[in-house]
């Protein structure tokens, strides 16, 4: 199984929270106010040079007015006219600190001019649209744009803004904008992507936000609203990359009922498609979230008690966009996990599984005119080969998970029903992807020769990539099955390798490859149970 890693195409997102354009010159009788257009046009042609002396004005000017405004408050608490005019010139300082986006080689200098600090507080201002301005010099200092090949000096802001509580004060921030207004619908995707930034720096950030604040809870509610919209695309890739690497976050997530809410969200599309590329995106971004939270144990029984395994056969059922998502999650929720496996046959997900098992899914293209799995032309190979690989994984994780009874016999007689078809279509998926390692690795061979230095770990690596996982998994399948010692299953395998010029012992060495490279992720004695089954099943053939 490979871990969801999602990425945002960021420019969507320009797209949708473009800068608020400057107002257009008066006219007065059909002409324009010549005097606004020149003061503009010099203005523009002001251009200071960014350097350690104009950091050092920018700050000390941004301090003076900070301290202007503080006072204007405290003096006049109850008269906001009294206050505006430092509210705006405020206002001004912050957006004219964006400069500094374009220096990214004086954010040092800025950390210690101990500016952080007052820049962070302002996050707390009573005024929301103060702390807006904040947000958004933030996400501006922080952009992955600006921080390309300045490693250093992000990191330096980075750790400055966190131990300066940025995290905290953010989303705190966050709770309170509210997304009836433009504004702040703006600054919500600000807030979101600065803390992607964040991550993008320092991955450590992804369990930080979590323990620290209320982030996850506040991206919980937003995915519970039926109304589709850009800030819930963008909530529910942050939740994807909070979760795909972090084992903390997926069981926090887990302990605040967040297994049941995506499966909420996404059974919004059981029977019908997303109506957008955006809102198809967030739909992939909820299944990746799904996906990365059925890797803790506890997770898939929740996933269990939800009725999770149903509701995936029902979006099967259906041969909606959302189908080989379907899969993969159940993929996830199989795995070493035998009571998914169970239930799966419980409910009758055999017949569903198994025509998918056989090519029988159908992939149109767009435009096409018929009505099961809308894929656009560039992407139906990519998602036939994945639905396979899928698929593959998941009847391993059948036969691993089912060992005995009824179930299991259920299990068996499907690869002999209608003359063994599902053993030779397992015949076809192992030649297939038989002949795809063998080119990679004759590739690989060729590399060498040409003194291209490789390791070993490198190689294996680049095998598993061409296909070798898939015939791994399949040459198990085999192993379930030829121990099954089913006199007619023994028969068509035996004559189908016989066809393919191939023996047991082909099948054997793949077994045998697997075997010597398990690893140890989900512990030392998952690693030697599952050794001693391959072992099984080499000593067999």
């Amino acid at each position: 199984m490979e871990i969801p890693n999602p990425k945002r195409k960021r420019e969507d997102y320009d797209n949708h929270f473009s800068a608020p354009q400057p107002p257009s010159a008066s006219a007065n009788g059909g002409g324009f106010e010549l005097s606004l257009l020149e003061a503009v046009e010099n203005s523009q042609n002001t251009v200071e040079i960014l350097d350690l002396k104009t950091l050092k004005k920018l700050v000390l000017s941004f301090e003076r007015k900070l301290r202007d405004n503080i006072a204007a408050r405290l003096k006049y608490p109850d008269q906001p006219e009294k206050f505006a005019d430092s509210e705006i010139e405020l206002h001004e300082e912050i957006e004219k600190l964006k400069i500094l986006a374009g220096g990214p080689e004086l954010y040092p200098d800025l950390v210690s001019l101990n500016a952080i600090p007052s820049i962070l507080g302002l996050l707390n201002h009573d005024n929301t649209d103060i702390a807006i301005d904040v947000v958004g010099l933030i996400q501006d200092l922080t952009d992955e744009d600006v921080l390309d090949d300045n490693d250093e000096p992000a990191k330096i802001l980075v750790d400055s803004l966190i131990e300066n509580n940025v995290l905290e004060l953010l989303v705190q921030n966050l709770l309170r904008l509210n997304e009836s207004d433009s504004d702040e619908v703006a600054a919500v995707h600000n807030s979101l992507a600065t803390i992607e930034n964040l991550i993008e720096v320092k991955p450590g950030v992804a369990e930080l936000v979590c323990e620290r604040t209320k982030l996850m809870r506040w991206i919980l509610g937003k995915i519970k609203v039926r109304e589709f919209d850009g800030n819930k695309q963008y909530a529910s890739e942050i939740l994807a990359i909070l979760l795909q690497s972090s084992v903390a976050n997926q069981k926090r997530l887990g302990q605040m009922n967040g297994v049941d809410v995506v499966l909420q969200a996404v059974a919004m599309y059981k029977s019908r498609d997303p109506r957008s590329s955006d809102e198809e995106e967030m739909v992939e971004n909820l299944f990746d979230c799904l996906c990365c939270l059925l890797m803790p144990l506890e997770n898939k029984e929740r996933f269990l008690k939800a009725e999770g395994v149903e509701l995936m056969i029902i979006i099967m059922n259906q041969k909606k966009l959302c189908y080989g998502s379907a899969i993969r999650a159940l993929d996830f929720a199989m795995t070493n996990y035998p009571p998914a496996c169970e239930r799966f046959v419980d409910v009758m997900g055999l017949k569903t599984a198994f025509p998918a098992f056989m090519g029988k899914a159908i992939v149109y293209s767009e435009g096409d005119g018929e009505s099961m799995i809308p894929v656009g032309k560039d992407k139906k190979k990519r998602f036939r080969e994945e639905l396979e690989e899928r698929l593959v994984s998941l009847v391993a994780s059948l036969f691993g998970g089912i060992l005995r009874g009824s179930r299991r016999e259920r299990l068996l007689s499907k690869f002999v029903e209608n003359e063994c078809e599902k053993i030779d279509r397992l015949m076809e998926l192992y030649m297939r992807y038989a002949n795809r390692v063998k080119t990679e690795t004759e590739r690989l061979n060729q590399l060498e020769l040409d003194d291209l230095e490789m390791d070993e770990d490198e190689k294996y690596n680049r095998k598993l990539e061409s296909g070798l996982y898939t015939l791994q998994l399949i040459a198990v399948i085999l192993g379930h099955l030829w121990t099954s010692e089913h006199p007619r299953i023994r028969a068509r395998i035996e004559l189908l390798l016989k066809q393919q010029k191939l023996t047991k012992k082909d099948v054997r060495r793949i077994l045998q490859e697997y075997h010597d490279n398990i690893g140890d992720m989900d512990g030392p004695e998952e690693k030697e149970r599952t050794q001693a089954k391959v072992q099984k099943f080499i000593s067999a053939f």
